[in-house]
């Protein structure tokens, strides 16, 4: 999303339609003191002194500001501060409102996710019938998205991932952004799987079969749209024709061979069952064959 996405309005309309923020008087200050004497001018020196910590600007102008450190001079941190700035100086103001969207996506353009995090989960809190809140939900996915760890790390930050990406699906099923939000949500899918694949690989090392089994079984069962689903189907072969269950070891590779039968996966599920006298045999009421049925394969 481009910056300039949020609507701009002229100053004029702004004093129109919002006014500027009246700020009170906190009464005025009687000194009595005498007119001459050592310590008179000190003392009018100390309240005369203007203070310079804080200079109130109108809103627009700060959001612009932003809009242009933004897209302009390509400095999303700088206008991030303008648009904080906004929020700080004139809280209740719409200006308020698109400058908080607007931090989020700077923040989310520093690669400050975390910050992006916070920003748009209070915008889609305190505005969650704005036509923007969609968008908010969609920063709040990507930049968890964005922090997916290898796949020899721990996977916690792909499930938040998930977790959000499915949340713009499931709130926003019509907007620009759930469509983004579905491929994202593959990949995130396709990392979890590996992570799986990765664990299920290692106990099958170690002959932990029933380990190996219960892993290889997640892939098909709920992972069963992405890439590894056809080495899971022959890993799963291969640790049932170990553990003797050849019935399943039978129907994994009959799945296999009856929804991916040029995969590579396949040969190798087949020579392994052919090797203990077997041919592939799907057992229809086996939890491969229901699972494949369930999701429109097989």
């Amino acid at each position: 999303m481009s910056a300039q996405r949020i609507t701009l309005e002229s100053s004029g309309s702004l004093l129109t339609r919002f006014g500027r923020q009246a700020r009170f008087a906190a009464g005025l200050i009687v000194l009595a003191v005498p007119l001459s004497g050592c310590g008179t001018g000190a003392i009018w020196d100390k309240f005369g002194t203007k203070d310079d910590t804080f200079v109130e600007e109108p809103a627009d102008k700060l959001y612009n500001e932003g809009l242009y450190l933004m897209n302009q001079n390509k400095d999303p941190k700088a206008a991030a501060k303008k648009f904080e700035e906004v929020d700080r100086q004139h809280p209740y103001s719409e200006w308020a409102r698109k400058s908080l969207l607007m931090s989020a996506y700077a923040a989310y353009e520093s690669a400050d996710y975390d910050t992006c995090i916070g920003s748009a989960t209070r915008y889609v809190t305190l505005h969650p019938g704005s036509p923007d809140a969609a968008y908010a939900q969609y920063l709040i996915a990507a930049s968890h998205y964005d922090q997916i760890p290898d796949i020899s790390r721990d996977q916690g930050r792909t499930e938040k991932a998930m977790a959000a990406l499915e949340e713009v699906v499931r709130k926003y099923p019509t907007s620009e952004y759930a469509t983004s939000a579905k491929k994202k949500l593959e990949g995130a899918r396709d990392q979890i799987a590996g992570k799986e694949m990765e664990i299920g690989r290692y106990n099958l090392d170690k002959r932990n079969y029933t380990g190996a089994i219960n892993r290889f079984k997640t892939v098909v069962t709920q992972y069963q749209t992405t890439r590894h689903v056809e080495e899971a189907l022959m890993r799963l072969t291969e640790a049932y024709m170990a553990i003797g269950v050849v019935n399943e070891a039978q129907t994994a590779a009959a799945v296999l061979g009856h929804n991916f039968p040029d995969s590579k996966w396949y040969k190798d599920a087949y020579n392994l069952v052919k090797s203990g006298g077997l041919e592939p045999s799907e057992n229809k009421g086996s939890y491969l064959s229901k699972a494949f049925k369930r999701f429109g394969l097989g």
